[in-house]
């Protein structure tokens, strides 16, 4: 993904996780010097980016081509095991079409599932749910920029199974029909697409990327396309797209999964062998050159859109191998950009942040340019704030380096994040190594194995000098700009003039060297006398062990072989959400300063220095009955994960800038969440759902700007105070889990569990015959229509909420075929259900789809009519298999990952109920019949038992 598509689109997400969440060590190669002083690497058909690199690829894959130029690589991973994923990448996206037919790159990756010669339309989506892949979980694609890529998750190997879903790829790559009676019906639902890709932040993207790119061709290229195109798409159009590039010699094949590799590898022969490009290939397209240019600003108005500041430097894109001596430049220059990140996170970190959150780093875009970047989040009125932190930080990176000392932590993190993924090597997520090796793909970087990875990072940083890398990061600079790009949801005092102005200002201010950070040390690693266990028993059938500590601890073990070396640790504290008054605003949206106020005796920033080489977490988190402390470690960092969190549950630092911060994120939110429905929608729902009930309702500006400390540690109190459970999932003995905790938590003076709270009944929305209107600011087109009916809790009738979740499959299916395939009206008609383990009589199935406001009646009214037909009428016996086999399979694939495990058990030692509900969810899922789902029907979805709300535009 571009990097500017990144910073605009992903402001929320990096808001509070900095550089990380962006996974800098996958950043581009370095800038060439001039333009096209380095020659493209041009691959020939079949050939692979390691035929021209001193790279060695990763030998657990296995790589090769077809005569007819198809590529394929092929692994055996068996995580987990008996199920594979297959991805077909072709080498074309919107950057391939011509002027006349701007978004048939996407409209043709919708119509690949709108029949082919071998698979009538509307049949290919019932064909791979009848073998347990379920829509859109299981069976998606994508189009981007410069590919297309088609991805299936197939839920078992046998031999049916992979044959059928290569058959579909096949019928995909060279068979499609491309009826025009399909595309008519098809343009609805990408139109339906396009308002829903059409918020702030995405026009802010596309302001921004026109800005750095002018004359170039990306801009002129966006995926979804032009509307007028969209919406008198030919048949020729689209076929003319389909015949140039869809052909073998762009195409690559990859299958990933617990299966023979030779068995797989002749079946893609015997699949793909006879395929062959029909007519003349279409041309490369040119990407055009990149300007030179000084100092120059944008601004972009969005309302509703985020404040962002974003510094860039252009350079032409680097198009030659990958290589050692590519990687090594790449590595230097990236741990520059570690340390500046470092830098500016301690700001945003400070009692007085000049910025929300702020991300620099250097990446290529489209292989049409290469780009350095700082981009920033900021409040609306501290936008020259931010800009002029970010252009002292690059001038203070540029003038004085990095230090030593900084290199080394960057050094010491980085090579725990590569041991850690040499370590789980061997047990790999298949879908996740699928994408991966997609993406390498496309990047045409060779594929390394994670050992390979490490070695060479230990190589390349052994004698590696804070000099060489502030040459490196000096470098990344050097290119025409700076470009300085603002968006703002209001506009500018002074407009696009004043940003010029700020920037002069800051420029003005003479900057100093960085001042080294004293030396700091853990202060939590002896708690006391270790405790003694009072307890332990085995639940055999689920290979799992309840410890109780004396001091009333709670430990659950389940060692696990899913992942190598990973282990989950999730500690859940006091009652949640149930402790709570329904009266008072719950001040869960500031639950993060509660770990970013670090602990009593030293900051997070601090705790972060001092574990750089270790692999740990520290997340917070409000669920129904506890609260949850949590992180993801290895086995030889799970005591030091264990003293983290233990130190949190005993002395968090409460330091205000922490709040603060979370104040300040979260009133940006509120604007930003009223300028789409599907915003607004995401914000008000969960409190309307519970009737206002404001534990679970979103805060109002008052809420946010009065909420101070002492009412967070009101709220908080039980995570000091109340009774603890850890649950420990993993790659780890029961004896190494138990002495982790007995040093830690099970030394902590004991807590008095005290009188369990009162579960009272959640109230569930009153049925209403006419919809609750909420609105929003966005396009005037964009609607959201949602229906919910009440159901019961899980364990008032555990048989009956498996009845509830396939009856919700069911009618998700019926919406789909409604709503996407008859009429042609929305992209994403969605089911939801859900029956709670916590509340007493709550639960719900719900059904929602996003159209133009005109059409709102008559979604309330199909939905009607579909509630009707699934009471009066028994479902079809392949509705019953296409909405069960992929509910099972999913059930059955989270079984084999260690996150299922540690949600499933929690709380199972106070509550045995629980493990019950492990033990009979196959079974009940399984038992359930064509009348089952009837009865459930004919129980909940009364029109009298209805409640309906609208999103619509405001003024509308």
């Amino acid at each position: 993904m571009a990097a500017p598509l990144i910073v605009a689109l992903g402001i929320s997400a990096t808001a509070l996780t900095g550089a990380s969440a962006l996974g800098l060590p996958m950043l581009g190669k370095p800038a060439a010097t001039a333009q096209g002083t380095e020659p493209e690497l041009k691959l020939k058909p079949g050939e692979w980016p390691q035929a021209h690199s001193d790279l060695k690829p990763d030998p657990s894959i296995r790589f090769g081509a077809l005569p007819n130029g198809m590529r394929y690589a092929i692994m055996r991973n068996a995580t987990p095991a008996g199920q594979a994923s297959l991805r077909l990448r072709i080498d074309a996206g919107s950057l391939e079409e011509t002027d006349d037919q701007q978004g048939l790159a996407h409209f043709l990756e919708h119509m690949a599932f709108r029949g082919s010669k071998g698979v009538p339309d509307g049949e290919m989506i019932k064909i791979l749910e009848r073998h347990g892949l379920a829509f859109g979980a299981d069976t998606n694609a994508q189009t981007d920029f410069d590919d297309t890529i088609y991805k299936l998750d197939l839920p078992t190997t046998d031999s049916d199974t992979v044959d059928t879903s290569l058959m579909l790829l096949r019928e995909v790559a060279g068979n499609l029909t491309l009826n025009q009676d399909a595309i008519n019906q098809e343009r609805g639902v990408i139109l339906s697409e396009e308002r829903l890709r059409d918020t702030p932040f995405y026009r802010i993207f596309k302001d921004r990327l026109a800005f750095l790119m002018p004359g170039q061709r990306p801009p002129e290229r966006f995926p979804i396309g032009k509307v007028e195109v969209i919406q008198n798409a030919k048949r020729e159009q689209l076929a003319d797209f389909y015949g140039k590039y869809y052909r073998p010699e762009r195409a690559t094949l990859i299958a990933v999964g617990d299966f023979d590799v030779d068995a797989m590898e002749a079946l893609i022969k015997a699949k793909f062998g006879d395929w062959q490009g029909q007519g003349p290939a279409g041309a490369d397209p040119d990407l055009g050159r990149v300007a030179r240019r000084g100092l120059q600003t944008s601004l972009s108005v969005q309302q509703g859109g985020p404040t962002t500041v974003q510094m860039d430097w252009m350079t032409p894109p680097d198009l030659g191998p990958d290589d050692t001596a590519q990687r090594r430049r790449d590595l230097v220059e990236r741990l520059g950009f570690e340390v500046l990140n470092r830098r500016l996170a301690t700001l945003a970190r400070g009692d007085k942040p000049p910025f929300i959150s702020a991300v620099g780093f250097r990446a290529d875009e489209f292989r049409a340019a290469r780009t350095t970047v700082i981009s920033l989040t900021a409040e609306p009125d501290a936008w020259q704030d931010a800009l002029s932190t970010a252009e002292q930080e690059q001038r203070r990176l540029v003038k004085f380096g990095v230090r030593q000392d900084e290199l080394a932590r960057e050094i010491a993190e980085d090579e725990a994040s590569l041991k850690s993924a040499a370590a789980e090597a061997s047990t790999r997520v298949t879908p996740r190594l699928a994408d991966e090796i997609a993406s390498t793909t496309g990047q045409k970087d060779v594929q390394t194995s994670p050992a390979d990875d490490l070695a060479f990072f230990e190589a390349a940083t052994k004698d590696l000098t804070a000099e060489q890398v502030s040459a490196a990061v000096r470098q990344a600079f050097e290119g025409s700009g700076p470009l300085i790009s603002v968006s703002s949801p209001t506009g500018l005092d002074g407009g696009q003039q004043a940003i010029q102005t700020a920037y002069n200002t800051a420029r003005g201010k003479d900057v100093t060297a960085p001042v080294a950070q004293a030396a700091v040390s853990w202060p939590y690693a002896d708690f006391g006398p270790a405790g003694k266990v009072a307890e332990q028993r085995e639940v055999a059938d689920l290979d799992t062990v309840f410890v109780r500590f004396e001091n009333g601890v709670r430990l659950t073990v389940k060692p696990t072989k899913f992942r190598d070396d990973q282990v989950l640790v999730k500690v859940r504290i006091g009652s949640g959400r149930q402790a709570l008054p329904p009266s008072r605003q719950s001040m869960a949206w500031a639950g993060y300063a509660f770990i970013e106020g670090g602990l009593k005796k030293i900051s997070a920033n601090d705790t972060e220095r001092v574990f750089a080489s270790a692999v740990y977490g520290a997340n917070y988190g409000l669920e129904d009955d506890a609260n949850v402390l949590s992180g993801v470690t290895r086995r030889a960092d799970l005591d030091t994960q264990m003293q983290v969190l233990a130190a949190y549950a005993s002395e968090p630092g409460w330091r205000p800038e922490a709040l603060q911060r979370m104040k300040t994120y979260t009133a940006t939110l509120l604007d930003q969440y009223g300028a789409t429905d599907s915003g607004v929608l995401g914000r008000d729902l969960a409190g309307l759902m519970h009737a206002g009930d404001r534990r679970w309702t979103f805060p109002s500006r008052e809420d946010i700007t009065s909420a101070d400390l002492d009412a967070l540690k009101a709220q908080m109190a039980q995570v000091t105070t109340g009774p603890i459970e850890v649950v420990v999932v993993g790659d780890i003995t029961v004896d190494k889990a138990i002495a982790a905790v007995a040093a830690t938590f099970g030394a902590l003076p004991p807590r008095t569990a005290g009188p369990a709270p009162t579960v009272t009944p959640v109230n569930f929305p009153t049925p209403n015959t006419q919809p609750i209107v909420l609105t929003h600011r966005g396009r005037a087109d964009q609607a959201l229509g949602y229906a919910a009916w009440r159901t019961n809790d899980f364990f008032a009738d555990p048989q009956g909420a498996r009845n509830v979740s396939i009856l919700g499959e069911v009618m998700q299916l019926r919406l789909l075929d409604t709503f996407r395939k008859e009429q042609s009206v929305t992209y994403s008609p969605q089911v939801g259900y859900s029956s709670s383990f916590t509340w007493p009589g709550w639960g719900y199935v719900s059904a929602s789809v996003e159209v133009p406001p005109a059409k709102l009646p008559d979604f309330f009214a199909n939905v009607n009519r579909i509630a009707a037909d699934l009471r009066d009428h028994p479902i079809t016996a392949d509705e019953l298999e296409r909405a069960k086999k992929p509910r099972i399979e999913e059930a059955e694939k989270s079984r084999e990952t260690n996150g299922y495990w540690i949600s499933a058990l929690s709380g199972a030692q106070t509550d045995p109920r629980r493990l019950d509900a492990i033990r009979s969810e196959l079974p009940n899922m399984e038992r359930i019949t064509i009348s089952d789902v009837q009865k459930t029907a004919q129980r909940y979805l009364r029109d009298d038992a209805q409640w309906k709300l609208e999103v619509t535009p405001a003024g509308s």
